[in-house]
This record gives structure tokens, C-alpha cells and sequence, in this order.
């Protein structure tokens, strides 16, 4: 008798996003943004991993897909061994528990005419129905200690808040329902310096408490380095390099990912004034008409006419899993040894 397939918390694969857009001229035909294009790759329980790219490289049109707020065209979002973009409604709902989303902004993501109290409540009365009145009022109070305010709170209104009160508000609403799979859409990006430091040390703390996935999107690699396990790299939809977080950072395969990591500021001022820096010329094309073979070659100094032709695909570099998707990263990383 073969032993049931083994699949990881989160395992997706060849996930597609496309936007419709109409035709340059009204009888043409249709045509297809491709906001997220072949992606892959899967998540453990207590794994955190980190996604970076330009804005406009199709971050939050992947959390979006992650969490079923936006059809995937194609592709497999598997949880807990169930491929969650098959499910009608329905079916749907009943998975909906198991993965939550933060939002970017943290006070436009709240209702102001809703009390903490019952945004923090909304989705267990849709989500967690076997719950009595006295069971989830003591399910939100705990919800509302562990992310660091008073349960007193209980009966005020968002612009009574902080911006960081507001995140934790949002994310105890994530996490109230117990999920597997928390996604951070850029969810300490419009946060101070100080907030943003709050804020990711206590989702590290609730992902050792409750064994979490953890998706975090952003544009800060200081942050994304401290928080993430591994990093995927994304640009205009597609993945451009994929690594454990210190492989990343200590030899980055991709020119993308090594321009990126130059833009970030060193703190010893010797080294930040004569470190030499990787600038991109000329701006991100447009998704609605990339470039042909490697979608980067536009911006890119190691370009050649393969790069016009053919396209690269996501290939396994180093042992440690580490892979990018150019056709010269073996000779990127010859050169970084």
C-alpha cells in the first residue's frame, strides 16, 4: 500500500495572475497583463519567507492569489495538501480560516465605524460559527494581550489609534481565527522606524507561539533579512533569484538581486561613502508590454542577444537551493567568489 503524499504547509506551483486589459484600438483583440507569471515555491510551518521587487513586480497580486481575493489563471495554491484554487465558495470558506492576510495601510484597512471589538470579531462570526458570544469575546481579549494592547481597548474606534495600534489591531483580526499561513502585505512600510521594529519582533514571537507560516512582503531588505528564513526576488511577475536568507545576501546571483542589495544603505559611513553601487538604468517596463526573452535584459549590464531570445528559467545554482533565473549566474557567481 503506498503511504500518503507528504506536502509542505504551502506548496505553489506554476501560480499565473492575469489582469484583461482592452485592445490599443476597439477591434482589437483583448490583451493579457501578466501580473504573476510560473511562480513557485513552498512554505513550512514556522518559515518565514521574505518577498522583494520593485513596486509594480506583482508582490501584492501574489498575496492577493495567496488568499483567494484575486482568481489565479492557472497554476495550484496547495494548503494543508489541498489545492485551494479549485474550491467553489462554499468549499472555499471553510479554508479561508487557515490562511489570513495583513494589509498595507493600517488604518484604511479598518472599518471607523466598527469598535476593535467587533472588527477583531467579524471573522470569527463568519469563519468560526461553532463559537459561542462568551467564547469569542474571550478568544478576542487574549488575541488582543498577545499582540501587545489592553483589552480595555475593546470598545474604541480606529482613529483613536496609532498607526502601529492600528497594524496590531489588524493583525490580532488576522490571527484571531488561529491560521497556518499569515501573508504581511507590506505591513510595516507606512510605520516608523521604531513601530516597524515593534511590529516585526512580535510576529516573531506569535509565529514561535503558534507555529506560523509567514509570507512577508516588502521593500525593506534590512527587515526582510532579519525576519525571513529564505527570499524570493520578484520582477515584473516573475521570480528572478530564490535563496536562503544568507546565501542571499552574502553572494546574490541575479544583477537584479545585486542591484537591489546595493541600494542598501551600510551603517559604517567609511565603507557607504566609497562602496561602488549598481545603478538601473531606465525604468521598469510595462507589464502590458515586457520585453522579450529575459524580462530584466532591458536594464541589465551583463545582457547579450541570448538574453533578447531566450528565456530564463529558474535554475538551481548552488547546493543550498539557491537559484536564479539568468542565463549567467554561474559566471555572476564565479565572479563573486
Amino acid at each position: 500500500m503506498n503511504a500518503p503524499k507528504q506536502y509542505p504547509l504551502l506548496l505553489v506551483r506554476q501560480l499565473n495572475v492575469n489582469y484583461p486589459l482592452p485592445g490599443r484600438l476597439p477591434w482589437h483583440a483583448p490583451l493579457q497583463l501578466k501580473a504573476v507569471e510560473g511562480v513557485n515555491f513552498d512554505l513550512e510551518p514556522g518559515e518565514t519567507l521574505g518577498v522583494v521587487g520593485e513596486s509594480g513586480c506583482g508582490k501584492s497580486t501574489l498575496a492577493r492569489a495567496l488568499v483567494g481575493l484575486q482568481p489565479a489563471a492557472s497554476g495550484a495554491v496547495i494548503l494543508n495538501g489541498k489545492d485551494i484554487t479549485r474550491l467553489d465558495d462554499q468549499a472555499r470558506r471553510q479554508v479561508r480560516r487557515d490562511i489570513q492576510l495583513v494589509f498595507q495601510d493600517p488604518l484604511a484597512s479598518l472599518d471607523p465605524r466598527m469598535t476593535v471589538g467587533e472588527i477583531v470579531s467579524e471573522p470569527l462570526e463568519n469563519l468560526c460559527p461553532e463559537l459561542s458570544a462568551d467564547e469569542r469575546k474571550a478568544r478576542i481579549t487574549d488575541m488582543l494581550e498577545r499582540v501587545g494592547l489592553r483589552a480595555d481597548y475593546i470598545n474604541r474606534y480606529p482613529h483613536e489609534f496609532s498607526g502601529g495600534q492600528c497594524q496590531r489591531v489588524g493583525i490580532a483580526r488576522a490571527l484571531v481565527v488561529r491560521p497556518k499561513v499569515l501573508v504581511c502585505d507590506e505591513a510595516v512600510s507606512a510605520l516608523d522606524v521604531s513601530i516597524r521594529a515593534q511590529i516585526v519582533e512580535l510576529l516573531q514571537e506569535l509565529q514561535k507561539e503558534m507555529g506560523l507560516g509567514l509570507i512577508f512582503i516588502a521593500h525593506d531588505l534590512a527587515v526582510v533579512r532579519q525576519i525571513s528564513h529564505k527570499v524570493m526576488v520578484m520582477y515584473l511577475g516573475r521570480i528572478m533569484e530564490q535563496a536562503p536568507v544568507d546565501d542571499l545576501f552574502a553572494q546574490p546571483l541575479h544583477p537584479y538581486t545585486k542591484a537591489l542589495m546595493s541600494a542598501v544603505p551600510v551603517p559604517d559611513p567609511h565603507i557607504e561613502r566609497n562602496r561602488e553601487r549598481i545603478i538601473l538604468e531606465g525604468e521598469l517596463p510595462s507589464p502590458a508590454e515586457p520585453p522579450s526573452g529575459c524580462l530584466f535584459r532591458t536594464r541589465c549590464h551583463y545582457a547579450h542577444d541570448r538574453c533578447a531570445r531566450d528565456i530564463p528559467n529558474l535554475r538551481l545554482i548552488k547546493p543550498s537551493r539557491s537559484g536564479a533565473a539568468c542565463h549567467y549566474a554561474e559566471e555572476i557567481e564565479r565572479a563573486g567568489s
